[in-house]
């Protein structure tokens, strides 16, 4: 059996930064399993299977497929970065003529689209609630150690708990920060927590300028220790950013190690579009 793969970096117009996933097109069904070992053979945050609706549907003419995002360990039910690649595939490789893509995903259907040298995904927005810090204080301390906290936040449709350091510290401290996520697993008691949000307001001055805030995203509930850029992080982030900054509008950027810029939009439908470019690095075939 053949199928083929591509390697894309999302969030990023050059290769080797942004975050990388995998893409496979799915001409027939697989066992799920072979899902889950080709994610664990691709050991990328995450590896996205495209699948063909309806037996007559084609890559370059449909508009609209199935779409599932494994990490190495499990599958997850929202993966926006995966996304952003998946949509690259059919538009820049496959040369897909539709001017809107529709995925049917685990959290419903996802749009993309292309506008200039972006794709723009149509997110779900995600609600954040004040956390109480006894709760996940060990969690808390685990991650950032003595950094001042300014405010916590839970999200329960993603259980990504959202922490935001004190407006005193700027992008560069947020990169130096050293995180063993490893110890985030025993740390966290409570059990409601998937994925740990550290972010920071931008500034409007200085070198970094531009980008209203920055953030880190740590998932070793799911097997990945620190993810380097997060669409479905920023689901949660734009909503809490947009209350703080009281914009619809705003640029971000994550500062992992790859680093990647995300473009944000919050529409009148409650919903977001997150923006982003990409960089194919990969085409192959998977044989087995």
């Amino acid at each position: 059996m053949q199928i083929p793969i591509f390697t894309v970096d999302a969030f990023t117009n050059r290769t080797f930064s942004g975050n990388p996933a995998a893409v496979c097109l799915l001409e027939n069904d697989l066992d799920k399993d072979l899902h889950q070992k080709i994610a664990t053979e691709m050991n990328l945050s995450e590896t996205a299977f495209i699948r063909r609706l309806h037996p007559g549907d084609d890559f370059t003419k449909s508009s609209c497929f199935g779409l599932r995002w494994f990490t190495p360990a499990n599958e997850v039910p929202l993966c926006g970065h995966a996304t952003l690649a998946s949509a690259a595939v059919l538009f820049h490789i496959q040369k897909n003529t539709n001017s809107v893509l529709t995925f049917v995903t685990l959290s419903g259907e996802l749009k993309a689209r292309q506008a200039g040298d972006h794709i723009v995904l149509d997110l779900p927005l995600y609600s954040t609630y004040p956390q109480v810090l006894q709760e996940v204080e060990e969690l808390i301390k685990a991650a950032v150690g003595d950094m001042v906290v300014q405010d916590l936040r839970y999200s329960p449709d993603t259980k990504k708990l959202l922490v935001r350091l004190s407006d005193a510290y700027g992008r560069s401290a947020l990169e130096e920060l050293q995180v063993n996520a490893q110890r985030f697993l025993s740390a966290e008691k409570t059990g409601k927590v998937k994925g740990l949000i550290l972010t920071v307001k931008g500034n409007s001055s200085g070198k970094h300028k531009g980008h209203d805030f920055y953030s880190r995203y740590f998932a070793p509930w799911y097997g990945v220790l620190e993810d380097p850029v997060t669409g479905s992080a920023h689901a949660v982030l734009s909503s809490y950013w947009s209350e703080q900054l009281g914009k619809k509008e705003m640029l971000a950027f994550q500062c992992s190690r790859r680093g990647g810029e995300l473009k944000i939009s919050l529409r009148d439908d409650g919903r977001v579009d997150i923006a982003g470019q990409t960089a194919i690095v990969l085409k192959g075939n998977l044989t087995f």
